[in-house]
């Protein structure tokens, strides 16, 4: 009798979750034993039922998988996390190795490719989109500080500098420090610029 593999899957979209669930139960080492849709699910469900990896999704409501990825990573560290993503971002690579990640996969990868990671992942290996690493390099690490990506990912709505500064409690002189800093390292002509540049590299 074969041992299976216990997967949870988190995905927001309900066509792509069972389209992946459906490919998964094909094979015969692979069972999904959990599905949930929001970020703020996948712990409390994975402490329900232990399951060997988990496979998330970055972009979710509730919590988004890198955050979910970090409590998971923390609280149930036998379990395997692989990031599947639309997002080919080097700045999630970087943030879902930092978060316990151990896998990080585009979603426009052949089905059978998931399948033989999840394997090597359950035998301690590595797997990451090899194009996705190799742009990871060349992009190198995010020069923003905590508080230049909180105002950035603050004005990406809009607001205006006093809103970002009672969202952030902050005064609008920091605020505008914080934005003229962050627009020269980025070589941005405008914090609009700006906050699109790094939210594409992954890195707010």
């Amino acid at each position: 009798m074969t041992i299976k593999i216990r997967i949870l899957l988190a995905e927001d979209q309900a066509m792509v979750r069972g389209a992946l669930t459906a490919l998964l139960q094909l094979e015969e080492d692979l069972e999904v034993v959990a599905e949930v849709s929001q970020g703020d699910q996948v712990l409390p469900t994975a402490i329900k039922v232990r399951p060997d990896v988990a496979l998330l999704d970055i972009e979710m409501p509730g919590s988004d998988g890198l955050s979910a990825a970090q409590a998971l990573h923390k609280n149930l560290p036998s379990c395997r996390i692989v990031i599947l993503t639309t997002f080919g971002r080097s700045g999630y690579l970087r943030q879902a190795m930092e978060s316990g990640a151990v896998g990080f996969l585009l979603k426009d990868a052949p089905a059978n490719q998931l399948a033989v990671a999840i394997r090597r992942v359950m035998a301690d290996e590595r797997v990451v989109d090899p194009d996705l690493a190799l742009s990871a390099l060349s992009d190198g690490d995010n020069p923003l500080t905590g508080r230049e990506r909180d105002v950035l990912r603050a004005s990406l709505d809009g607001a205006s500098i006093a809103d970002i500064a009672a969202q952030l409690y902050l005064s609008e002189g920091t605020v505008r420090n914080h934005l003229s800093t962050a627009i020269q390292k980025l070589n941005a002509h405008n914090r609009n610029e700006a906050a699109y540049l790094a939210q594409e590299m992954g890195w707010l």
